[in-house]
C-alpha cells in the first residue's frame, strides 16, 4: 500500500499502548500514512490509572520537532500532551520555525482515570497562545469547560463554549460530547461560518482509553490527505466508533480500543 501522507505527532508516551503516542502511531499507520514523533513525556500507566510522569525537557522536544521536520517535512501535525509552560512555549517556537499549516491540537488535560496532566499556567498559555497557531482544537467537555470557563450541560452550552474558544483565536473547534449524559453522543464542529453536529450511537462500555488521541490523529491524517476539516472530523468520528465497537476488552480498568478497523475508512480515503 502506498503511503498517503506524513504526520508529525507531538505527544506523551503511554506505556499501556492505549493512548498517547502509541495510539497516535497506530491510528496514522492503520489509515495508510507515515507517523513521526516528538515525545513530550514518558508515563507509567495502565488501564487503571497513571503511576508516574517523567517530562522531556522543552529543548529536547524542540530538537525532535525541528530535526525530524528538516529531513522529512510533515503534511500535518497532531499535538497532544504538553505538560508545562516551558514545553508549550518551546513547541510554539518550533512551529514558527517549521511552518506547517495543518495542525490539530488535542488539549490533553486529564487522564481517563482522572489524573491531572496540565497545570493552570500551562492552560493559560495554551488558551492565549497555542490555539491561535492551530487549524483545529478538539477538547472534550471537561477540557472545553476549563478552557472556556463555562459549565457545559447541553448542546447549546457546547456551542457557547466553542464560540468562546473562537473569540480567543481558535480557527475551528470540535467539542467532543462523550461526557454528556445522553442516549447518543453529540460532537459539535464550529467555526465562524458554520455549526455542525455529529451524532453517534453511544456504546455501553468502559473501554474508551485513548479515544481522544485516536480521534485527533485520525483527523490529522484525513486532513493531510486533502479532506476538508469538517469531512475529516466526520470520518475520524466514524473510525473511532468502529474502534470502540470492536475493542479487545484488555485490562481491568478503562481498556483500549481497536485501531485495526480500517476497511471502510481506507475505502473512503481513496475516493
Amino acid at each position: 500500500m502506498k503511503i498517503k501522507s506524513k504526520i508529525l505527532i507531538i505527544a506523551g508516551s503511554d506505556s499501556s499502548g492505549g493512548a498517547g503516542i502509541q495510539a497516535d502511531i497506530k491510528t496514522v499507520t492503520s489509515l495508510g500514512s507515515y507517523a513521526m514523533t516528538a515525545i513530550t513525556a514518558v508515563t507509567s500507566q495502565n488501564t487503571t490509572g497513571v503511576l508516574s510522569i517523567v517530562p522531556i525537557p522543552g529543548k529536547e522536544i524542540s530538537r525532535q520537532i525541528e530535526f525530524t521536520s528538516k529531513d522529512i517535512k510533515p503534511n500535518a501535525i497532531k499535538i497532544g500532551m504538553l505538560h508545562s509552560p516551558k514545553v508549550i512555549n518551546s513547541v510554539i517556537k518550533s512551529l514558527n520555525k517549521i511552518r506547517i499549516k495543518k495542525i490539530i491540537l488535542d488539549p490533553v488535560m486529564v487522564a481517563k482515570g482522572g489524573a491531572k496532566l496540565l497545570d493552570k499556567k500551562s492552560i493559560q498559555i495554551l488558551r492565549n497562545k497555542l490555539i491561535k497557531k492551530v487549524s483545529l482544537i478538539t477538547p472534550n467537555i471537561p477540557e472545553a469547560e476549563i478552557l472556556s470557563n463555562t459549565k457545559i450541560l447541553t448542546i447549546e452550552d457546547m456551542i457557547f463554549a466553542a464560540n468562546k474558544l473562537l473569540s480567543f483565536g481558535a480557527k475551528n473547534v470540535l467539542i467532543k460530547g462523550g461526557h454528556m449524559k445522553s442516549k447518543q453522543v453529540h460532537d459539535v464542529f464550529l467555526n465562524k461560518n458554520e455549526i455542525v453536529k455529529f451524532s453517534s450511537k453511544r456504546f455501553n462500555t468502559k473501554n474508551t482509553h485513548g479515544t481522544g488521541c485516536t480521534l485527533s490523529s485520525a483527523i490529522a491524517t484525513f486532513y493531510s490527505c486533502g479532506k476538508t476539516l469538517k469531512i475529516s472530523c466526520e470520518m475520524a468520528i466514524n473510525y473511532v466508533n468502529h474502534a470502540i465497537r470492536s475493542g479487545p476488552n484488555f485490562g481491568k480498568g478503562h481498556g483500549p480500543i481497536n485501531h485495526l478497523n480500517t476497511f471502510i475508512i481506507k475505502k473512503n480515503l481513496n475516493e
